[in-house]
């Protein structure tokens, strides 16, 4: 069976969900090379502050099959990264399917690969997707031709299993989510803005916004640089 290469494309201060959720599903894929790769290579620490080490330099990549782009707070800085931005493009252009999670849509946005195309994101910032010219969808995961796009965070292994199925089938996916005894039933009907308590959506959406204030500016610069 010909390698699968599966390409994570890092950086610092990633969710480590985003990209751990999907490796563990995609990782089950017959024939496939789960390669950790980032701009510079090195170590990549993720906002939590788990440490991966040992990953390739995104420029020393040369095969995708699929890649996958992850969110995160980090995701602030990547999109200025013109290296990455790149690297993005170019192995995208390769790839069977290109995915992302979370925040990492805004990402594929930076680089250009969402013009006309339909994609989800974080529901915190599912506002900055029309910046790069693509149509927001709430749904938990979004396929829109090649491009298959998942929700916040654990989202992501609904994206992998989604895309496990189109590669192997659904009785390979839903034995590969048995394995994994993905069964979720969370404690509280808190997973969604439009479920959850007023007082927890205004937490929630404080939080975030201390993290990132300046989203939409810096978006519309990234956005606005393109166009040049």
């Amino acid at each position: 069976m010909a390698p699968f290469p599966v390409v994570f494309a890092l950086y610092p201060r990633i969710t480590q969900l985003d990209f751990t959720g999907p490796a563990e599903v995609f990782a089950r894929l017959p024939g496939a090379a789960l390669v950790l790769a980032a701009a510079r290579g090195g170590t990549v620490v993720a906002d939590g502050g788990i440490t991966f080490a040992n990953v390739v330099p995104l420029d020393e990549v040369r095969e995708c099959a699929l890649l996958c782009v992850p969110g995160g707070f980090g995701c602030a800085q990547a999109m200025e990264d013109a290296d990455y931005l790149a690297a993005l493009r170019r192995l995208a252009a390769q790839a069977r399917y290109v995915t992302s999670v979370c925040t990492g849509s805004l990402l594929l946005g930076a680089a250009g690969l969402l013009r006309g195309r339909r994609a989800a994101c974080h529901w915190a910032f599912r506002e900055m997707l029309p910046l790069f010219g693509a149509t927001a969808d709430p749904a938990r995961v979004v396929r829109d031709g090649r491009l298959i796009t998942g929700g916040g965070v654990t989202a992501g292994i609904d994206m992998a299993l989604t895309v496990l199925a189109e590669i192997a089938g659904r009785d390979f996916a839903e034995s590969v989510q048995l394995g994994i005894e993905y069964a979720p039933q969370p404690p509280f009907a808190s997973g969604h803005p439009e479920a959850a308590r007023a007082p927890v959506v205004a937490a929630a959406r404080g939080r975030l916004d201390s993290i990132w204030p300046d989203r939409l500016a810096q978006a519309q610069r990234v956005a606005a640089a393109q166009a040049v």
